[in-house]
Parts: C-alpha cells; structure tokens; sequence
C-alpha cells in the first residue's frame, strides 16, 4: 500500500514525521511506498540526517505552501491550494496513494478531506474516532471533535461505523456500543441523546445503553459515542488529568527517603500504567466516515504517535474498513 505523509505539518515538522516515516518503513513491511509530502529542499536535509535518501519505498512530493495551526480552517483550505495538507488529499482522491497521515491543523484536514473526498454513501457527517484506555482493553470514543453539532440520526452512523470499526480493527464479534449521557436510564439526556437512543436500539449493533462518564474506564463498552463537542472535551480532559497525576505523583513521591524508596519498588508498575494512559501508544484518530481512510495525529505528536498514526492508517486499509462500513448502512436502510 501506498501512503501520503504530511511531512509539514504538526509542532515539530519536518523532523518528526520524516524519523516516523523512516521507522515505519523499517517496522510495518505492508507498507510499499510513504509520499512525503511538503517543501523538497527541507526533507532532503531530514532524510539526510538519517543517512536516508528518496528510493523507492520514499518519495518527495514537493509543496510551496504549509496551513498553519492559526489559520481558519476552511479559507486556508481554499488560499492555501499547494500547502501540504491539500495536497496530501489531493493524491488520496486521485487514487496515487490508499491513505493520509497528518498532524496538521484538524479543521483544515476535516474541511479539505469533506470537501474534496465526500462522505460514504449513507454517511450525512464523518466523524472523528480515537481508541482510549480501559482497566483491561480500550474502547472507540466517537465523535473526538469533527461534528459539533451532531443530531440523533448522526449518533447513530457512528454507532454503526463504531461497531464496524471495532469489528475489524479489533477483531470482536460484537462490540458493545454506549452512549454517552448524564445517566443510564433511557429518559436520561438531552433531547438529542433521548432520540438517539431510539435509534440506536433498533439498529442493528449490540447496543447497551446509556453510559454515564464515571463508566468510560471501566471496560463496559467498546464504542462510546456522541457529538464532538462532548467527545473533543472528554478527550482532552481525559489527557490533561493523566498528565497531571503522573506530575502530582512525582512531586507527592519525592517529598522523603521513605516515599522514594517505595516509589523505587513500585517503578515498573508506574511505567506500566504511564504507558497504558499514554496517546502516543494509540496512534492518531481516524475519520470515518469518507470515502477514503484520513488519519489525524495530534498537533504535539511525538515521532513514536506518529508512528503509530501510520501503523493505523495501514491497518485501516488492509482491514477495508470503507467497504465494510458501507455495507452495514446498506443493511441498516
């Protein structure tokens, strides 16, 4: 398979995406060929500093111009027609590569992937989906921030595509699908959430319920959704107070000899935990939902996030998850 790399966006571009793409070719051989996408002349010299070089399995696709983290999404999608996020889509519509990896501006990467790409049949919104960590597993956070504005009969696309994507992705039979509300009895919610929850219950996924927040962790869902405002919230949240409890705990750990010591003995169960609750080891989100598989890493993403953003995208393509969403919202109409 073929996949574009948008080599010039994210906070520690180029450098970051050239080592994950350099890695990757070494690490996930179902991957032929990587389209570095962005300015030629400052990838040669990140190619460089790995003793790499363009061959086959690397190609340059030179652009002139990059979206920057600032800029309104949609008018720089349209100003900024040969800045690398742009064109990283433009190949994946034409067909020159089977998926796209960027930590580039999200509203830009939404707004040029939608319009450019369309939705799958039977899809009005895509939605943003991130694995999260449970006590035993992970579940599928859907929507993580593309629809902010979701209405019932969008909820229950994701619940399919959720489902489907769990099927494939992580190969269960029947994912348990949530939705995320303020209680767990069906009159609970909002209206949007008491109308999807209608929906829901008639579609044909294994649908559970309500889950209220204090049970996103608890392993008693596969898919959790909602509309993005909720779920980009709940993400970000989720990550901020990992950061701050490992920092609280550094600082509550260090105070004396004693605490230090203890500390010392319970190190690999700290690390264990660390990396459980740490995003990089996730990869980036997908997009469902297009007609064509679109990864979104995060802005800040580290060269191993980015990595995995590619092992994702690879995994994508190679499990046809767009052909098999489509078929489960043919059954569902």
């Amino acid at each position: 398979m073929k996949i574009a790399l948008d080599a010039m966006g994210g906070d520690f571009a180029p450098a970051y995406p050239v080592a994950a793409a350099i890695r990757a070719l070494k690490q996930l051989p179902s991957i032929e060929r990587l389209v570095l996408v962005g300015d030629e002349d400052t990838i040669h010299q990140e190619l460089a500093k790995h003793g790499e070089a363009p061959s086959d399995r690397i190609h340059i696709f030179h652009t002139t111009q990059v979206i920057a983290m600032t800029d309104a999404a949609v008018e720089a999608v349209r100003r900024k027609k040969d800045s690398s996020l742009n064109r990283c889509i433009d190949l994946l519509k034409e067909g020159a590569v089977d998926a796209v990896v960027s930590a580039g501006n999200t509203g830009a990467f939404v707004a040029s992937a939608t319009i450019k790409l369309r939705n799958l049949l039977g899809v009005d919104r895509a939605g943003i989906a991130t694995f999260m960590p449970t006590r035993n597993g992970k579940f599928l956070l859907l929507d993580a921030g593309a629809s902010v504005d979701a209405r019932p009969e969008h909820l229950l696309v994701y619940g399919i595509m959720g489902s489907v994507y769990c099927q494939n992705i992580l190969k269960i039979s029947e994912p348990r699908v949530g939705l995320l509300s303020n209680g767990t009895e069906e009159s609970k919610g909002n209206e949007q959430t008491k109308d999807a929850f209608k929906l829901l219950k008639d579609a044909p996924i294994r649908f559970v319920g309500n889950i209220e927040g204090h049970g996103l962790f608890e392993g008693e869902t596969d898919v959790i959704v909602c509309d993005g405002f909720i779920g980009n919230i709940v993400l970000k949240t989720s990550s901020s107070l990992a950061k701050s409890t490992f920092k609280w705990l550094k600082e509550e750990l260090t105070r004396n000899p004693l605490r230090m010591f203890g500390a010392l003995l319970a190190q690999n169960a700290f690390k264990a935990i660390k990396t459980k609750t740490n995003a990089d080891e996730y990869g980036g989100a997908v997009i469902l939902g297009l007609n064509g598989i679109c990864i979104k890493a995060h802005g800040s993403s580290s060269i191993h996030a980015l990595y995995n953003s590619l092992r994702v995208a690879s995994e994508a393509v190679d499990n046809q998850i767009n052909p098999h969403i489509i078929e489960a919202l043919a059954k569902l109409k």
